[in-house]
């Protein structure tokens, strides 16, 4: 890819490079300039080690690097050395980071500066608390319901919440501790709010199996876009690549998902990288659209 001279604000997500085939895609992503920021919005990989050496390959073709961690980083697989759980585990990916020089949610939110204005972009670790489910299903009947056709997230089996009791608990904690950080961000400056779970509950909406919804978010957060003035929300973890718009904020789901769906998407590799700033004229919203999550 040819470099010009705009420096760009890019995103992915969901690179998932435990598959081969998803690491011949990341070897290919390059910056469009010497300036270029990239986003990578959670979900690398399941191990210390690839999540570190993936983050090393970037950081070192971008000017800078943001990531926020996916539900797939804090697994603890019996096939990572480091067995580390929950919060504990987070917080060593964090100092993994910070020694790669890769901003994390934990440190101060940089600024992306245009000729005409100033973005602070920041990068939210949340969870979610189950709360994306028809308010008028309980949590048990809906979670029984999603073992009975057999639409499970596997954080049921491999993210822990220790110390929290339960992921749900978990997620409150992070709200609570995220949500003064951005109602202190001066209210002239706009924001690029970046989350691996969605944060407005619309984009699971197009879910092939809406049981899934409830691993995706917190309806806890649906009025931050508009709260924090956000120029656009970037976030992944749906396996659905698209451009959609929420009170008038564009929302943009970046990840590159699993060979078995991007390969439905077109022949050969992808380019998964998204463009958020400047806005890319050539994405179009998203009409209705089905994805399979497994």
């Amino acid at each position: 890819m040819a470099l010009v001279s705009a420096r760009s604000l890019l995103a992915v997500s969901d690179l998932h490079v435990s598959h081969e085939r998803n690491r011949e895609v990341v070897d290919r992503i390059r910056p469009t300039s010497d300036g270029d920021w990239l986003i990578v919005a959670g979900d690398v990989a399941e191990t210390v080690a690839d999540i570190e050496a993936t983050l090393r390959l970037l950081r070192d073709r971008f000017a800078r690097v943001i990531w926020v961690p996916g539900n797939h980083e804090l697994w603890t697989t019996r096939q990572d050395p480091v067995q580390l759980r929950g919060e504990a585990r987070y917080h060593h990916l964090v100092e993994v980071c910070r020694g790669l020089g890769v901003l994390t949610p934990e440190d101060p939110y940089p600024v992306w500066e245009t000729d005409e204005s100033s973005y602070v972009v920041a990068p939210l670790f949340l969870l979610y608390d189950y709360s994306f489910r028809d308010p008028n299903t309980s949590l048990d009947a809906a979670m029984k319901h999603a073992y009975e056709t057999g639409v499970v997230c596997t954080d049921e089996f491999m993210l822990h919440p220790d110390p929290y009791p339960t992921r749900a608990d978990w997620c409150r904690q992070r709200i609570e501790v995220t949500e003064p950080r951005l109602a202190a961000i001066p209210q002239h400056q706009r924001t690029i709010l970046v989350s691996h779970w969605p944060l407005h509950q619309g984009p699971t909406r197009m879910l092939r199996f809406p049981q899934f919804a409830m691993w995706c978010g917190s309806t806890r957060t649906a009025d931050w876009h508009v709260r924090f003035r956000a120029e656009v929300a970037v976030s992944g973890h749906l396996h659905i690549p698209l451009t959609l718009f929420y009170d008038g904020v564009r929302f943009e789901e970046v990840s590159l998902g699993y060979p078995r769906e991007w390969q439905r998407r077109g022949s050969g590799l992808p380019d998964p990288v998204r463009r958020i700033l400047p806005v890319d004229q050539n994405r179009q919203p998203a009409g209705q659209f089905a994805a399979i999550r497994a």
